[in-house]
């Protein structure tokens, strides 16, 4: 598979992460480290569904778990602070794209079944090629959040 614009995609989104302006969503929404454990869910489960299917097995994907917030609590309390966060997502994404590196045609066309939910709402209950949970990362999941830390950066008050 090529990588390139999922890694294009993490390189934005974490340039997002990185900024010291983050707040907190003015819809009650996820903050910047909720968004970070979000993201370290997702990521290591695909990367699970990618090596479960290079092994062998027939894994599934179920972004459940990735959406629990005492499961987003407990990622963000196993780290030191966003920089930790972030630098665990940088490194997390780098494996993920390493190991889609690696697929062959044959690996990335095998059908997983998934189901996505998103605030609520069911997105997705089929099987999907692999290629397509890792390029749906690439181009939905990943520039969704980076929109998501950008909308929460604190802006100063003009002067009058």
């Amino acid at each position: 598979m090529d990588t390139t614009a999922l890694r294009g995609a993490y390189d934005r989104l974490l340039d997002a992460a990185a900024g010291p302006d983050l707040g907190d969503a003015g819809d009650g929404g996820w903050n910047a480290d909720q968004i970070l454990a979000h993201l370290l869910s997702v990521d290591a489960a695909i990367a699970a569904v990618a090596l479960g299917v290079v092994s062998g097995s027939r894994p599934t994907f179920d972004n459940r778990i990735s959406l629990d917030t005492w499961n987003l609590d407990r990622i963000i309390a196993e780290h030191s602070g966003r920089a930790d966060l972030t630098d665990h997502v940088r490194g997390q994404a780098t494996v993920l794209c390493d190991i889609a590196d690696q697929l062959n045609e044959q690996a990335a066309s095998v059908l997983v079944p998934t189901f996505i939910l998103s605030n609520g709402a069911l997105v997705l209950d089929q099987p999907v090629p692999l290629a397509g949970l890792i390029d749906g990362l690439a181009d939905d999941h990943v520039p969704v959040h980076t929109q998501q830390l950008l909308d929460l950066r604190v802006t100063a008050p003009a002067r009058i």
